[in-house]
């Protein structure tokens, strides 16, 4: 395969990736602000579809990609520019593990609340929202340190 189509993929993938994240934290969180547990049982339920069908697919092209263009390129697998980047998709990958399935519990603890028409969410719903949100501040604040290096280059 061509370098200029891997590297499309490679590009287009991480914009399906990080703008995936982006959406789904910014309807996630403001859902919540709302506190209006019928909306936040619908948001939830869609975070976690599209976390399954772009992020879950894109976090497998991206390295098969980037590693690829590595190869392709001739670039040093020992670059600080792509130790740095694997290491913090590494950590970005650690934090979005948990945030799968926190993100499946919260959709069904607010599931839960919408069956039996309660209009509050249980104090464990707030502990896992909150948890959730402190793992998408390193892993957003990893991916803007990523695309600067896939753009960048620094050696």
């Amino acid at each position: 395969m061509e370098y200029v189509v891997v590297k499309w993929l490679h590009i287009l993938s991480s914009t399906f990736l990080f703008g995936t994240g982006i959406g789904s934290a910014w309807y996630m969180l403001f859902a919540n602000i709302s506190r209006d547990v019928r909306a936040i049982a619908v948001v939830a339920r869609n975070v976690v579809i599209a976390d399954w069908m772009f992020t879950a697919t894109t976090a497998v092209i991206q390295p098969l990609t980037g590693f690829y263009m590595i190869h392709l390129a001739g670039y040093p697998l020992h670059s600080k520019w792509i130790m740095w980047s694997i290491a913090l998709y590494v950590l970005a990958g650690a934090c979005w593990l948990p945030v799968v399935w926190l993100q499946m519990r919260l959709r069904d603890i607010a599931a839960e609340a919408v069956r039996t028409g309660s209009t509050t969410l249980p104090p464990l719903y707030w502990t896992y929202f909150k948890t959730w949100v402190a793992l998408g501040i390193p892993a957003f604040i990893a991916f803007v340190f990523i695309f600067w290096f896939m753009v960048a280059k620094p050696m």
